[in-house]
Order: C-alpha cells, then structure tokens, then sequence
C-alpha cells in the first residue's frame, strides 16, 4: 500500500485495551474508528473463516480473539456471511490485513466492521490472551480502542460488564416473520450444481440460524421455511412439516423457556433436529439439564468420536454451555462424545425421531466430516411423509 494512502490510525498508531473483568490488562492498538465496547471474551482457534464467524449470531454478546497470525487476507463479500450483519461486540487480532488478496473478496475487512460500527483492535499478544482464558474461564470485559479512557474506568465498566449467563439472547437475532429459504451450498463459477430429490417441507425454528445450515438443507433436498423462535407449535405444524429444525443461537439455554416447552409439543410427531443451542435446548425439552464450560469450544478442529461406529469426525464447534448427561432421560442416548473433554456432542431419542448435534454440521467454516447429518435428517423426514415412524 502507498504510505501516503495508509490510513492515519496506521500512521500513528492509537491505543487498545482490553480489562478483564478479573482486573487483568491486555494492550494493543486500535483499527478504524474505534470505540467502547464490553461483552464476554471468547477465542476461535480456527485459521480461517472470520467473516462466517463474525457473523454468526451465535458470538451475540460477545468480544471475539483470534489466534491465526493474519486476519483480513481474503476480504470479505455476501456469499460467505452467515447473517445480515456482524453479531461480535468487538474483534482482537494479533495482526490485520489491509488489502485483501483474493479473486472473491468485494472489499476490505476493516471498512466493512467500521462501516458496521464494529471495534476492532490489532497487536495484541493473542497468546497470552487466550491462556488466560483457558486457565480463567470465559470472562466478561471491556474494550476501549482509540480512547483515553484510565485503566481503573475501564476496571470499574468491566466489573459491571454482563455475561451471558442468564440471557435469552435468542430474541434479539432471529427472524420476526416466518420467511421461505431457497439458497443451496455454494459452488465455484461454472460448477453444475447437483440434483435433489422435490424437496420435503422442513421447519426451521430461527433462535439464531446461520445461512449455511438452511443451505445444506436445501442441499440435501428440503423445502426450506424459516419460522420465529417464539412460534407456537400449533402453527408449526399448520405448515404440515416433514421434520422441524431447531436452529443455533447465542446466549445460555437455560434462560430459553419458550423453546424447549414448543419442543415438548412437537415430539413424537414430527422428526426434529437439534443443532448447537437446539442441541441443547432439545435436551431441556426432554427434561435434561446444561451446564456452562470453562472457556467453551470454538474452533474447527475438535475431534469427536460417534458411539455406534468408533469412527471420529473433526468437528466445528461455536458454543459455551454443553448437555448434562448425567440429566438426560432413559429413553435419550448419548450419540456422539467430544474426545478432548467427555462433554456430549450428540443424543437421540429414537421413539420420539429426535436428534440433537451439539457442533457444527453445516461446515461453515470447517471440516465436512458431519455433512451427512443434514442428508440422513431430510430422508428421515422423507420416511416420515411416506408414513415411516421417522
């Protein structure tokens, strides 16, 4: 880039700081506009996919650190967002790209969160950040990039920064009306894109959807509606679905009570699936209980080991709270076992056609070792229509 075009805040870098609500101090320097912001600290380990992070619902809430040594590389443009608009309170990088470099990249990583009122803070130790919070637990904090604000200000806003603990954030990012989604997977220009069967109706409960599941859905052959996370089950079924999906979704699952009790009302009728936050909420619905890990999983390479075949798929995982299997009914068996911690990833009530998956099956960004779960979902729903138990 030409010195003489480089922005001044490159020019003359400003501060950023970041306070734990702990008390515990990180510094770097702030990109764009700047701003204040607080949320609760999380980390992604993944090397790519930051626009799909970035806007993913589920980070509602929160201050994303990512630890791969270049974020901004590859730009940003509509077909790799996952929603309307970013959903990170703030956003931590060892180091920022200015000028992508990438035949699909529309514009610039930076422009696109400034012009989303997004801050974004660069030259932090990402390291040292990220071992903090794995040995502390995911903690609420405040970010201040470009502003003069004291330390002890921003000690004393930290202190009354709020989790999500507690919070039904599900109502401030999903959909208010019920919507038709047509969209399938992405394919590289020229690509053919492959044949389905005639869709089946799918249902989708919108706590928080990423575009990529309802796009393997329709991959995989659905007709796809998405409804609000507030819509009765009454009327969920006046739209006469082969199978109804609860979606992920930010915040603590144990503050979602409209959802698990519309669950309750669907079982046994139709097949259900549970991704993420429906996973979980899944499990509430049949009386099981959650709980909230020390620091969460968010990345794209966790391992996780399928009880019926031993086989092991590398997983994408966005998520802070996971099921308590100690909790779950007789009936519900635990499918699907992450192998770094024990914590379920996957149970089934076979009775009832209900499956939850606690990662991230769509791939979007990660491993597709877990794309057939929308496959085996939607001929499940197929059996059901054709008068199958599901």
């Amino acid at each position: 880039m030409d010195r003489a075009r480089l922005p001044s805040w490159f020019a003359a870098p400003r501060p950023a700081t970041l306070v734990l609500q702990d008390g515990r101090v990180f510094r770097g320097f702030s990109a764009g506009a700047g701003g204040v912001t607080e949320g609760e600290v999380v980390f992604n380990t993944s090397m790519f996919g930051y626009q799909e992070m970035l806007t993913d619902p589920s980070y509602h809430g929160q201050i994303l650190v990512l630890t791969t040594p270049h974020v901004g590389n590859v730009g940003v443009n509509a077909e790799d967002a996952e929603s309307a608009r970013p959903w990170v309170r703030g956003l931590i990088v060892p180091d920022l790209t200015l000028v992508p470099s990438n035949w699909r990249a529309e514009g610039g990583l930076l422009e696109w969160l400034d012009a989303e009122g997004v801050p974004v803070a660069w030259g932090f130790d990402t390291r040292a950040l990220v071992l903090h919070v794995r040995d502390h637990g995911a903690l609420p904090g405040v970010l201040a990039c470009g502003t003069d604000l004291a330390v002890e200000e921003l000690r004393a806003r930290a202190q009354r920064a709020r989790g999500t603990d507690g919070r039904n954030l599900v109502r401030e990012v999903g959909r208010r009306q019920a919507e038709a989604w047509t969209a399938g997977p992405w394919v590289p220009p020229g690509a053919e894109r492959r044949e389905t069967p005639p869709g089946v109706p799918v249902v989708v409960v919108d706590c928080g959807a990423k575009r990529a599941i309802l796009r393997q859905l329709v991959g995989a052959g659905a007709t796809v509606v998405v409804v609000p996370a507030d819509t009765p089950a009454a009327d969920l079924l006046a739209l006469k679905p082969a199978g109804v999906v609860i979606s992920n979704g930010p915040g603590d699952p144990a503050a979602v009570a409209a959802v698990p009790a519309t669950v309750r009302q669907l079982l046994g009728r139709v097949p259900l699936l549970g991704i993420c936050l429906g996973h979980q909420l899944l499990a509430l619905a049949l009386g099981g209980r959650t709980y909230k890990l020390r620091f969460g999983h968010h990345g794209g390479n966790h391992p996780v080991r399928e009880a019926a075949s031993g086989s092991v798929w590398i997983t994408s995982q966005n998520h802070n709270y996971a099921v308590d299997a100690d909790s779950l009914p007789a009936l519900c068996r635990v499918t699907l076992v992450n192998l770094t911690d024990a914590s379920v990833e996957g149970i089934a009530v076979d009775t009832l056609a209900a499956e939850g998956i606690q990662f991230h099956p769509e791939a979007g960004p990660g491993p597709h070792d877990a794309l057939g779960v929308f496959q085996r979902f939607v001929d499940r729903c197929r059996h059901h229509v054709a008068g199958g138990n599901g």
